[in-house]
Protein backbone atom coordinates (compact mmCIF):
# COMPACT_ATOMS: atom_id res chain seq x y z
CA UNK A 1 0.00 0.00 0.00
CA UNK A 2 1.32 3.13 -1.07
CA UNK A 3 1.10 6.46 1.51
CA UNK A 4 1.59 10.00 -0.74
CA UNK A 5 1.53 13.43 0.52
CA UNK A 6 1.12 15.95 -1.77
CA UNK A 7 -0.75 20.08 -1.81
CA UNK A 8 -3.49 19.15 -3.82
CA UNK A 9 -6.09 16.08 -4.71
CA UNK A 10 -5.19 13.68 -7.24
CA UNK A 11 -8.02 13.59 -9.78
CA UNK A 12 -7.45 9.57 -9.71
CA UNK A 13 -8.75 9.34 -5.74
CA UNK A 14 -11.76 7.13 -6.22
CA UNK A 15 -12.69 8.05 -2.72
CA UNK A 16 -12.32 11.15 -0.76
CA UNK A 17 -12.07 11.49 2.87
CA UNK A 18 -12.41 14.74 5.19
CA UNK A 19 -10.51 14.42 8.54
CA UNK A 20 -12.84 15.88 11.53
CA UNK A 21 -12.38 17.03 14.84
CA UNK A 22 -15.10 16.42 17.83
CA UNK A 23 -16.23 19.98 17.14
CA UNK A 24 -15.32 20.45 13.13
CA UNK A 25 -18.46 19.74 12.13
CA UNK A 26 -19.46 23.28 11.10
CA UNK A 27 -15.77 23.43 8.99
CA UNK A 28 -16.86 20.86 6.59
CA UNK A 29 -16.78 21.65 2.44
CA UNK A 30 -20.11 21.74 1.09
CA UNK A 31 -19.32 18.33 -0.76
CA UNK A 32 -18.78 16.45 2.47
CA UNK A 33 -22.41 18.36 4.01
CA UNK A 34 -24.27 16.83 1.15
CA UNK A 35 -23.14 13.95 0.79
CA UNK A 36 -22.80 13.09 4.25
CA UNK A 37 -25.90 15.21 5.73
CA UNK A 38 -27.94 12.00 6.60
CA UNK A 39 -25.14 10.42 9.18
CA UNK A 40 -24.61 13.49 10.78
CA UNK A 41 -27.12 13.07 13.35
CA UNK A 42 -24.84 10.10 14.63
CA UNK A 43 -21.31 11.09 14.05
CA UNK A 44 -19.55 13.81 16.49
CA UNK A 45 -16.02 13.04 14.96
CA UNK A 46 -15.10 10.48 18.18
CA UNK A 47 -11.80 8.98 16.85
CA UNK A 48 -11.97 6.66 14.58
CA UNK A 49 -15.28 6.98 13.94
CA UNK A 50 -16.49 7.00 9.80
CA UNK A 51 -20.07 8.28 8.02
CA UNK A 52 -19.92 6.89 4.30
CA UNK A 53 -21.73 8.17 1.49
CA UNK A 54 -22.01 8.56 -1.83
CA UNK A 55 -21.54 11.62 -4.55
CA UNK A 56 -20.82 13.62 -7.93
CA UNK A 57 -17.62 15.39 -7.46
CA UNK A 58 -16.22 16.59 -10.67
CA UNK A 59 -18.75 15.03 -12.83
CA UNK A 60 -17.49 11.82 -11.15
CA UNK A 61 -19.08 9.53 -8.73
CA UNK A 62 -17.09 8.67 -5.07
CA UNK A 63 -17.49 7.38 -2.28
CA UNK A 64 -17.09 10.36 0.62
CA UNK A 65 -16.01 9.50 3.93
CA UNK A 66 -15.82 11.77 7.04
CA UNK A 67 -13.41 10.26 9.49
CA UNK A 68 -13.74 11.26 12.98
CA UNK A 69 -9.76 12.23 14.74
CA UNK A 70 -11.31 12.69 18.19
CA UNK A 71 -9.55 15.84 19.55
CA UNK A 72 -6.51 15.68 16.98
CA UNK A 73 -4.21 14.57 19.10
CA UNK A 74 -0.93 11.96 18.16
CA UNK A 75 -2.71 9.01 19.64
CA UNK A 76 -6.17 9.65 17.89
CA UNK A 77 -4.55 10.59 14.59
CA UNK A 78 -2.70 7.39 14.79
CA UNK A 79 -6.14 5.44 15.48
CA UNK A 80 -8.22 7.67 13.54
CA UNK A 81 -5.32 6.31 10.22
CA UNK A 82 -5.49 2.97 11.20
CA UNK A 83 -9.54 3.01 11.05
CA UNK A 84 -9.91 4.34 7.32
CA UNK A 85 -7.34 1.28 6.17
CA UNK A 86 -9.83 -1.18 7.83
CA UNK A 87 -12.57 0.38 6.76
CA UNK A 88 -11.27 0.42 2.86
CA UNK A 89 -8.93 -2.38 2.31
CA UNK A 90 -11.00 -4.49 0.66
CA UNK A 91 -14.28 -2.30 0.32
CA UNK A 92 -13.53 -2.07 -3.56
CA UNK A 93 -11.85 1.55 -3.10
CA UNK A 94 -8.48 1.74 -4.85
CA UNK A 95 -7.36 5.11 -3.71
CA UNK A 96 -8.57 7.46 -1.13
CA UNK A 97 -7.78 11.16 -0.78
CA UNK A 98 -7.57 12.33 2.70
CA UNK A 99 -8.44 16.25 3.41
CA UNK A 100 -7.86 18.11 6.91
CA UNK A 101 -10.37 21.30 5.82
CA UNK A 102 -12.40 20.58 8.96
CA UNK A 103 -9.14 19.09 11.33
CA UNK A 104 -8.44 22.64 12.41
CA UNK A 105 -4.38 23.14 13.05
CA UNK A 106 -2.68 19.94 12.32
CA UNK A 107 1.29 20.00 12.31
CA UNK A 108 3.52 17.21 10.50
CA UNK A 109 4.24 14.73 13.35
CA UNK A 110 0.21 14.11 13.96
CA UNK A 111 -0.16 14.38 10.09
CA UNK A 112 2.85 11.47 10.04
CA UNK A 113 1.66 9.97 13.03
CA UNK A 114 -2.02 9.43 10.68
CA UNK A 115 -0.08 7.83 7.97
CA UNK A 116 1.77 5.95 10.65
CA UNK A 117 -1.53 4.63 11.98
CA UNK A 118 -2.65 3.58 8.17
CA UNK A 119 0.75 1.90 7.41
CA UNK A 120 0.09 -0.40 10.57
CA UNK A 121 -3.03 -1.42 9.85
CA UNK A 122 -3.02 -2.69 6.35
CA UNK A 123 -0.82 -5.61 6.87
CA UNK A 124 -1.84 -8.59 6.92
CA UNK A 125 -0.69 -12.86 6.17
CA UNK A 126 -1.80 -13.59 2.78
CA UNK A 127 0.98 -15.67 1.82
CA UNK A 128 -0.09 -19.21 1.95
CA UNK A 129 -3.90 -18.36 0.81
CA UNK A 130 -4.46 -19.26 -2.64
CA UNK A 131 -8.08 -19.07 -2.98
CA UNK A 132 -9.70 -16.02 -0.80
CA UNK A 133 -13.35 -15.13 -1.62
CA UNK A 134 -13.82 -11.51 -3.61
CA UNK A 135 -14.78 -9.98 -1.48
CA UNK A 136 -11.77 -10.47 1.43
CA UNK A 137 -9.63 -9.49 -1.02
CA UNK A 138 -7.51 -5.95 -0.41
CA UNK A 139 -8.58 -3.43 -2.76
CA UNK A 140 -6.68 -0.38 -1.43
CA UNK A 141 -3.48 0.89 -2.83
CA UNK A 142 -3.20 4.39 -2.37
CA UNK A 143 -3.41 6.78 0.22
CA UNK A 144 -3.12 10.19 0.01
CA UNK A 145 -3.18 12.88 2.61
CA UNK A 146 -3.92 16.21 1.20
CA UNK A 147 -1.45 18.88 2.97
CA UNK A 148 1.18 21.65 1.86
CA UNK A 149 2.76 20.85 5.45
CA UNK A 150 6.21 18.86 5.04
CA UNK A 151 6.32 16.13 7.05
CA UNK A 152 9.29 14.66 5.06
CA UNK A 153 11.48 14.62 8.27
CA UNK A 154 8.67 12.80 10.41
CA UNK A 155 7.20 10.48 8.03
CA UNK A 156 11.01 8.93 7.06
CA UNK A 157 10.92 8.14 10.71
CA UNK A 158 7.78 6.44 11.45
CA UNK A 159 7.86 4.63 7.71
CA UNK A 160 10.76 3.03 9.30
CA UNK A 161 9.79 2.09 12.75
CA UNK A 162 6.61 0.73 10.47
CA UNK A 163 9.05 -1.31 8.57
CA UNK A 164 10.43 -2.75 11.55
CA UNK A 165 6.91 -3.51 13.22
CA UNK A 166 5.85 -5.32 9.97
CA UNK A 167 9.22 -7.14 10.20
CA UNK A 168 8.31 -8.31 13.23
CA UNK A 169 4.69 -9.47 12.26
CA UNK A 170 5.68 -11.42 9.58
CA UNK A 171 8.47 -13.48 11.39
CA UNK A 172 6.12 -13.88 14.74
CA UNK A 173 3.00 -15.15 11.94
CA UNK A 174 5.07 -17.60 9.85
CA UNK A 175 4.55 -21.22 10.57
CA UNK A 176 7.03 -23.08 12.99
CA UNK A 177 7.72 -25.31 9.39
CA UNK A 178 8.85 -22.17 7.68
CA UNK A 179 10.25 -19.99 10.40
CA UNK A 180 12.93 -22.37 12.80
CA UNK A 181 16.81 -21.19 14.25
CA UNK A 182 18.38 -21.45 11.09
CA UNK A 183 15.69 -19.99 8.82
CA UNK A 184 15.44 -17.14 11.30
CA UNK A 185 19.01 -15.96 11.09
CA UNK A 186 18.87 -15.78 7.15
CA UNK A 187 15.15 -13.44 7.18
CA UNK A 188 17.61 -11.00 9.66
CA UNK A 189 20.66 -11.15 6.83
CA UNK A 190 18.00 -8.94 5.30
CA UNK A 191 18.84 -6.33 7.78
CA UNK A 192 22.84 -6.26 6.53
CA UNK A 193 22.31 -3.90 3.44
CA UNK A 194 20.88 -1.23 5.83
CA UNK A 195 24.52 -1.56 7.97
CA UNK A 196 23.61 -4.00 10.67
CA UNK A 197 26.58 -6.50 11.54
CA UNK A 198 25.40 -10.15 11.84
CA UNK A 199 27.10 -12.72 14.21
CA UNK A 200 26.13 -16.10 14.52
CA UNK A 201 26.88 -19.31 16.72
CA UNK A 202 26.29 -22.31 15.60
CA UNK A 203 25.39 -25.52 18.32
CA UNK A 204 29.31 -25.98 18.15
CA UNK A 205 30.51 -23.03 19.16
CA UNK A 206 27.49 -22.64 22.00
CA UNK A 207 28.91 -25.99 23.46
CA UNK A 208 32.28 -24.83 23.21
CA UNK A 209 31.62 -22.05 25.31
CA UNK A 210 29.30 -23.73 27.78
CA UNK A 211 25.83 -23.19 27.02
CA UNK A 212 24.08 -26.05 28.77
CA UNK A 213 20.50 -24.27 29.50
CA UNK A 214 20.04 -23.17 25.89
CA UNK A 215 21.37 -25.95 24.40
CA UNK A 216 19.58 -28.80 26.77
CA UNK A 217 16.19 -27.26 25.52
CA UNK A 218 17.36 -27.81 21.60
CA UNK A 219 18.43 -31.07 22.17
CA UNK A 220 15.11 -32.71 21.39
CA UNK A 221 14.73 -31.27 18.13
CA UNK A 222 16.05 -32.04 14.77
CA UNK A 223 16.79 -27.93 14.06
CA UNK A 224 19.34 -26.85 15.46
CA UNK A 225 19.85 -23.61 17.89
CA UNK A 226 21.16 -20.70 16.81
CA UNK A 227 22.29 -17.82 18.79
CA UNK A 228 21.93 -14.54 16.23
CA UNK A 229 23.60 -10.89 17.02
CA UNK A 230 22.06 -8.14 15.44
CA UNK A 231 24.46 -4.75 16.06
CA UNK A 232 23.04 -1.43 15.00
CA UNK A 233 25.89 1.66 15.33
CA UNK A 234 24.62 4.81 14.43
CA UNK A 235 26.79 6.62 16.56
CA UNK A 236 30.71 6.72 15.07
CA UNK A 237 32.07 5.42 18.06
CA UNK A 238 33.43 2.02 17.77
CA UNK A 239 33.73 1.93 21.76
CA UNK A 240 29.82 3.52 22.55
CA UNK A 241 28.56 1.37 25.49
CA UNK A 242 25.71 -0.38 23.88
CA UNK A 243 22.20 -0.80 25.09
CA UNK A 244 21.60 -4.39 24.65
CA UNK A 245 18.00 -6.10 23.88
CA UNK A 246 17.84 -10.07 24.30
CA UNK A 247 14.84 -11.76 22.87
CA UNK A 248 13.57 -15.16 23.74
CA UNK A 249 13.23 -17.48 20.04
CA UNK A 250 11.69 -20.29 20.46
CA UNK A 251 10.54 -21.21 17.26
CA UNK A 252 8.05 -23.93 18.57
CA UNK A 253 7.17 -24.73 21.65
CA UNK A 254 5.68 -27.97 21.93
CA UNK A 255 6.39 -27.97 26.52
CA UNK A 256 8.99 -30.75 25.70
CA UNK A 257 8.68 -33.99 27.28
CA UNK A 258 6.29 -31.79 29.63
CA UNK A 259 4.09 -31.30 26.85
CA UNK A 260 1.56 -29.17 26.26
CA UNK A 261 -2.18 -29.87 25.81
CA UNK A 262 -2.89 -30.65 21.83
CA UNK A 263 -5.88 -27.39 21.90
CA UNK A 264 -4.12 -24.57 21.07
CA UNK A 265 -0.82 -26.00 21.00
CA UNK A 266 -0.61 -24.23 17.03
CA UNK A 267 -0.03 -21.22 19.00
CA UNK A 268 2.98 -21.61 20.05
CA UNK A 269 4.64 -20.77 16.83
CA UNK A 270 4.61 -17.50 17.61
CA UNK A 271 6.41 -18.37 20.86
CA UNK A 272 9.39 -16.51 19.52
CA UNK A 273 7.91 -13.10 19.76
CA UNK A 274 10.52 -11.85 22.12
CA UNK A 275 12.89 -12.12 19.37
CA UNK A 276 10.89 -11.07 16.93
CA UNK A 277 10.18 -7.74 18.57
CA UNK A 278 14.11 -7.58 18.95
CA UNK A 279 14.79 -8.00 15.33
CA UNK A 280 12.11 -5.52 14.05
CA UNK A 281 13.55 -3.00 16.51
CA UNK A 282 16.64 -3.16 15.13
CA UNK A 283 15.29 -3.06 11.49
CA UNK A 284 13.43 0.29 12.84
CA UNK A 285 16.63 1.53 14.23
CA UNK A 286 19.13 1.03 11.14
CA UNK A 287 16.08 2.04 8.67
CA UNK A 288 16.09 5.43 10.57
CA UNK A 289 19.76 5.51 11.31
CA UNK A 290 19.20 5.90 15.11
CA UNK A 291 22.18 7.76 16.92
CA UNK A 292 22.84 4.89 19.23
CA UNK A 293 24.33 1.89 19.67
CA UNK A 294 21.84 -1.17 20.03
CA UNK A 295 23.20 -4.67 19.75
CA UNK A 296 19.95 -7.53 19.69
CA UNK A 297 20.35 -10.53 20.98
CA UNK A 298 18.01 -13.97 20.02
CA UNK A 299 18.34 -17.22 21.48
CA UNK A 300 16.83 -19.89 18.93
CA UNK A 301 15.71 -22.83 19.49
CA UNK A 302 12.97 -25.29 18.86
CA UNK A 303 11.35 -27.38 21.90
CA UNK A 304 10.24 -30.74 20.80
CA UNK A 305 9.64 -34.27 22.95
CA UNK A 306 12.13 -36.42 21.10
CA UNK A 307 13.67 -39.63 22.44
CA UNK A 308 17.23 -37.33 23.21
CA UNK A 309 14.62 -34.35 24.46
CA UNK A 310 15.36 -32.58 28.04
CA UNK A 311 13.87 -34.91 31.09
CA UNK A 312 12.46 -33.24 33.97
CA UNK A 313 14.78 -33.60 36.71
CA UNK A 314 18.05 -33.24 34.32
CA UNK A 315 20.53 -30.63 35.61
CA UNK A 316 22.48 -28.08 33.42
CA UNK A 317 25.02 -26.24 34.02
CA UNK A 318 24.70 -22.79 31.95
CA UNK A 319 27.23 -20.32 30.68
CA UNK A 320 27.35 -18.64 33.84
CA UNK A 321 28.30 -21.49 35.46
CA UNK A 322 25.39 -21.53 37.73
CA UNK A 323 23.77 -25.22 37.91
CA UNK A 324 20.03 -25.25 36.96
CA UNK A 325 17.12 -28.59 38.09
CA UNK A 326 14.87 -28.71 35.11
CA UNK A 327 11.77 -29.47 37.15
CA UNK A 328 9.33 -28.56 34.13
CA UNK A 329 10.60 -28.93 30.08
CA UNK A 330 8.14 -26.15 29.50
CA UNK A 331 9.61 -23.65 31.22
CA UNK A 332 12.09 -23.27 28.49
CA UNK A 333 12.24 -19.83 27.50
CA UNK A 334 14.28 -18.60 30.54
CA UNK A 335 16.43 -21.60 30.01
CA UNK A 336 17.05 -19.86 26.83
CA UNK A 337 17.41 -15.96 28.54
CA UNK A 338 20.11 -16.91 30.70
CA UNK A 339 22.73 -18.49 28.54
CA UNK A 340 22.01 -15.77 25.86
CA UNK A 341 21.52 -13.12 28.65
CA UNK A 342 25.31 -13.99 30.27
CA UNK A 343 26.63 -13.64 26.72
CA UNK A 344 25.60 -10.54 26.10
CA UNK A 345 26.86 -9.08 29.01
CA UNK A 346 30.66 -10.66 28.43
CA UNK A 347 30.63 -9.84 25.13
CA UNK A 348 29.40 -5.99 24.80
CA UNK A 349 29.99 -4.90 28.47
CA UNK A 350 26.36 -3.19 28.07
CA UNK A 351 24.97 -0.59 31.13
CA UNK A 352 21.77 -1.79 30.59
CA UNK A 353 20.13 -4.65 29.74
CA UNK A 354 16.65 -5.22 28.39
CA UNK A 355 15.08 -8.75 28.19
CA UNK A 356 12.00 -9.70 26.25
CA UNK A 357 9.73 -12.68 26.26
CA UNK A 358 6.58 -14.13 25.69
CA UNK A 359 7.48 -16.42 28.84
CA UNK A 360 4.54 -17.24 30.80
CA UNK A 361 1.38 -17.50 30.77
CA UNK A 362 0.57 -16.37 33.91
CA UNK A 363 1.19 -13.06 32.48
CA UNK A 364 -1.82 -13.31 30.53
CA UNK A 365 -4.08 -14.67 33.26
CA UNK A 366 -3.10 -11.62 35.63
CA UNK A 367 -3.33 -8.52 32.35
CA UNK A 368 -4.82 -10.70 29.53
CA UNK A 369 -4.19 -9.38 26.21
CA UNK A 370 -4.00 -5.31 27.33
CA UNK A 371 -0.41 -4.71 29.32
CA UNK A 372 2.74 -6.54 28.43
CA UNK A 373 4.73 -6.81 32.38
CA UNK A 374 6.96 -5.03 33.66
CA UNK A 375 10.11 -6.36 36.17
CA UNK A 376 13.25 -4.56 36.71
CA UNK A 377 15.79 -3.87 39.44
CA UNK A 378 16.43 -0.08 38.54
CA UNK A 379 13.53 2.41 38.93
CA UNK A 380 14.82 5.01 36.80
CA UNK A 381 14.83 2.56 33.93
CA UNK A 382 11.31 1.50 34.65
CA UNK A 383 9.73 4.55 34.66
CA UNK A 384 11.35 4.96 31.30
CA UNK A 385 9.99 2.07 29.55
CA UNK A 386 6.47 2.67 31.16
CA UNK A 387 6.19 6.59 29.88
CA UNK A 388 8.04 5.08 26.09
CA UNK A 389 5.20 2.12 26.04
CA UNK A 390 2.45 4.47 26.83
CA UNK A 391 3.41 7.27 24.70
CA UNK A 392 4.34 4.41 21.45
CA UNK A 393 0.97 2.87 22.02
CA UNK A 394 2.74 -0.43 23.46
CA UNK A 395 2.01 -0.41 27.39
CA UNK A 396 3.32 -1.82 30.31
CA UNK A 397 2.64 -2.53 34.02
CA UNK A 398 4.97 -3.15 36.39
CA UNK A 399 5.18 -5.80 38.72
CA UNK A 400 7.32 -6.15 42.08
CA UNK A 401 10.27 -8.38 42.48
CA UNK A 402 11.76 -9.77 45.97
CA UNK A 403 14.06 -12.08 48.14
CA UNK A 404 11.12 -14.04 49.14
CA UNK A 405 9.88 -14.66 45.73
CA UNK A 406 13.72 -15.61 44.56
CA UNK A 407 13.46 -18.04 47.53
CA UNK A 408 10.92 -20.27 45.92
CA UNK A 409 13.60 -21.33 43.60
CA UNK A 410 16.36 -22.39 45.71
CA UNK A 411 16.94 -26.16 44.74
CA UNK A 412 18.38 -29.10 47.52
CA UNK A 413 20.81 -30.62 44.66
CA UNK A 414 21.82 -27.58 42.05
CA UNK A 415 21.78 -23.99 42.63
CA UNK A 416 18.05 -23.70 41.40
CA UNK A 417 14.83 -25.26 40.09
CA UNK A 418 13.94 -23.26 36.37
CA UNK A 419 10.41 -23.35 38.36
CA UNK A 420 9.14 -21.79 41.57
CA UNK A 421 6.12 -23.57 42.23
CA UNK A 422 2.49 -22.69 40.93
CA UNK A 423 1.88 -19.24 42.58
CA UNK A 424 3.45 -16.16 41.36
CA UNK A 425 4.91 -17.63 38.30
CA UNK A 426 5.74 -14.82 36.20
CA UNK A 427 7.59 -13.24 39.43
CA UNK A 428 9.42 -16.26 39.69
CA UNK A 429 10.37 -16.57 35.97
CA UNK A 430 11.92 -12.77 36.03
CA UNK A 431 13.55 -13.94 39.49
CA UNK A 432 15.16 -16.70 37.81
CA UNK A 433 16.75 -14.08 35.12
CA UNK A 434 17.81 -12.00 37.29
CA UNK A 435 20.35 -14.13 38.65
CA UNK A 436 21.88 -14.09 35.86
CA UNK A 437 22.35 -9.85 35.63
CA UNK A 438 25.64 -8.44 36.67
CA UNK A 439 26.35 -6.41 39.45
CA UNK A 440 25.49 -2.71 37.83
CA UNK A 441 24.22 -3.45 34.83
CA UNK A 442 20.65 -1.85 34.84
CA UNK A 443 17.86 -4.64 33.34
CA UNK A 444 14.54 -4.86 32.59
CA UNK A 445 12.44 -8.13 31.61
CA UNK A 446 9.39 -7.26 29.81
CA UNK A 447 6.98 -10.05 29.35
CA UNK A 448 4.85 -9.92 26.56
CA UNK A 449 3.05 -13.12 26.30
CA UNK A 450 -0.26 -11.66 26.33
CA UNK A 451 0.45 -8.89 23.69
CA UNK A 452 2.59 -10.74 20.35
CA UNK A 453 -0.95 -12.41 19.14
CA UNK A 454 -4.18 -10.86 18.84
CA UNK A 455 -7.26 -12.99 18.22
CA UNK A 456 -9.43 -10.08 17.03
CA UNK A 457 -8.71 -6.67 15.40
CA UNK A 458 -7.10 -3.98 17.53
CA UNK A 459 -6.61 -0.54 16.83
CA UNK A 460 -3.57 -0.64 14.60
CA UNK A 461 -3.88 -4.15 13.83
CA UNK A 462 -5.59 -7.07 12.35
CA UNK A 463 -6.18 -10.66 13.68
CA UNK A 464 -2.58 -12.27 14.22
CA UNK A 465 0.55 -10.61 15.13
CA UNK A 466 0.71 -7.61 16.49
CA UNK A 467 4.28 -6.12 15.94
CA UNK A 468 4.43 -5.32 19.89
CA UNK A 469 7.69 -4.36 21.56
CA UNK A 470 8.72 -2.59 18.39
CA UNK A 471 7.21 0.61 18.94
CA UNK A 472 7.93 0.72 22.66
CA UNK A 473 11.58 0.55 22.34
CA UNK A 474 12.03 2.68 19.54
CA UNK A 475 10.34 5.66 21.32
CA UNK A 476 12.68 4.44 24.35
CA UNK A 477 15.59 4.53 22.12
CA UNK A 478 15.12 7.97 20.55
CA UNK A 479 14.09 9.46 24.13
CA UNK A 480 17.01 8.15 26.05
CA UNK A 481 19.79 6.87 24.23
CA UNK A 482 20.19 8.58 20.75
CA UNK A 483 23.08 11.30 21.31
Amino acid sequence: MDIRFSPIRSPEADTIAYAVRTDGLSQLPAVADMAIAAGLARFNGECGTIVENFATVNDKGCRVLLLGIGNGGEADLERAGAALTAKLLASGAKAVSLSFEAAGVMTATGIARLAFGARLRGWRMERYRTRMPEKQKRTLETIELVTGIDVSADWNRLSEVAEGVLFTRELVAEPANILYPESFVERCRALEPLGVMITVLDEAKMAELGMGALLGVAQGSVRKPRLLAMEWNGTGDRDATPLVLVGKGVTFDTGGISIKPAAGMEDMKWDMGGAGAVAGTIRALAGRKAKARVVGICGLVENMPDGNAQRPGDIVTSLSGQTIEVLNTDAEGRLVLCDALTWAQRTYKPATVIDLATLTGAMIVALGHEHGGLFSNDDGLAERLLVAGKEAGDPLWRFPLGDAYDKLLDSPIADMKNIGGRWAGSITAAQFIKRFVEDGVQWAHLDIAGMVWADKPGATWDKGATGYGVRLLDRLVASHFEG
